[in-house]
């Protein structure tokens, strides 16, 4: 089965857990050149928005993580490449980190207010390098791997998922909003309690934001390397709409956000295209022949299909709109 993994995230596993075997040998080492510290601590540097991302705080907050990528980033590399899963995984854990950078500035200085009231938002940058905010650190995957989540999601809405202890298999699409919402639920329940539970929401919603802003810039910018299925973006499975074909479950087509809160105005693929019942049926069998396919990559990767229906994948790809 592990062979079956995609390269890149294999690589991501492999290379999480052995820097989590090197922390329990290294751990001080480890936490102080690779955890991302407080900008303005003694310890920051720019490269630990990188090395945090490898560090888990414990054999559970690595296991959770590497499943969850595991689970869900052997789908999307799967579809996207591993180019660009790579590019989407580094970039939102750093945006991730950044978020929970101003987070802790914010924290900070709400702190430092309890003790000198009249000081400025901006006087405590003065306070760069100062030994006493080592102890102000975030490290784990999770903020990468919550925006794999939303890839996920945004690239199958309607796949059906389990979550525990839930009977019954929710859609992607809801699986994703619930754990943003809960996310952003526990990131103002801190805030306003003013005592953290150890876990960096903020990077988590951080990590979400800036995937959702990437598949949105990718969608509009189809030049910028995602592949095209039957000249519309991948990401219009959002909207669960298909060519043709009002209403029904779709896993391509340009989106049609129209009715939905804060998309309204767009037009939806199917009104490009003219109201023939021929053409609609067979846009809507060719359609069903990629989701087949998709499928059978998500549940097998990309080496379980047959040259004839990698063919086929190949040649959906470059059909023009």
């Amino acid at each position: 089965m592990f062979r079956n993994i995609p390269i890149v995230t294999k690589s991501l596993l492999i290379i999480n857990i052995v820097v989590f075997l090197a922390s329990l040998l290294f751990g001080p080492v480890m936490e102080k050149y690779g955890a991302l510290h407080f900008f303005l601590a003694s310890d920051w540097n720019p490269l630990q928005f990188i090395t945090y991302q490898f560090m888990h705080g414990g054999f559970t907050h690595l296991f959770f993580n590497m499943f969850a990528l595991w689970m869900f980033g052997c789908v999307i590399e799967n579809v996207w490449g591993p180019k660009k899963f790579l590019l989407y995984y580094l970039l939102c854990g750093i945006f991730a980190g950044f978020c929970q950078e101003i987070a802790q500035y914010i924290s900070f200085y709400t702190y430092v207010l309890t003790v000198r009231p009249d000081t400025g938002l901006f006087d405590i940058l003065t306070l760069g390098g100062d030994e006493n905010l080592n102890g102000m650190l975030t490290i784990g995957a999770s903020g990468a791997v919550y925006a794999v989540l939303l890839a996920f999601g945004m690239t199958f809405p309607n796949e059906r998922i389990f979550i525990f202890p839930l009977p019954v298999p929710i859609k992607a699409k809801w699986f994703v909003l619930i754990y943003a919402a809960i996310e952003l639920f526990s990131a103002v329940s801190n805030a306003r309690g003013g005592l953290g539970d150890g876990v960096a929401h903020v990077a988590h919603l951080g990590g979400m934001l800036s995937g959702f802003l990437l598949i949105l810039y990718w969608r509009k910018h189809p030049g910028k390397g995602f592949t095209t299925i039957n000249g519309s973006q991948m990401f219009g499975r959002w909207t669960g709409k298909k060519p043709g074909n009002h209403g029904q479950s779709s896993r391509f087509g340009k989106p049609d956000y129209s009715g939905h809160s804060g998309y309204s105005g767009q037009t939806g693929y199917a009104a490009t295209r003219p109201d023939d019942m021929e053409y609609n049926a067979r846009q809507k069998a060719r359609q069903e022949e990629i989701d087949k396919i998709l499928d059978k990559i998500r549940k097998s990767g990309y080496d379980s299909l047959t040259k004839e229906e990698k063919q086929r994948l190949f040649e959906a790809s470059h059909e023009s709109r």
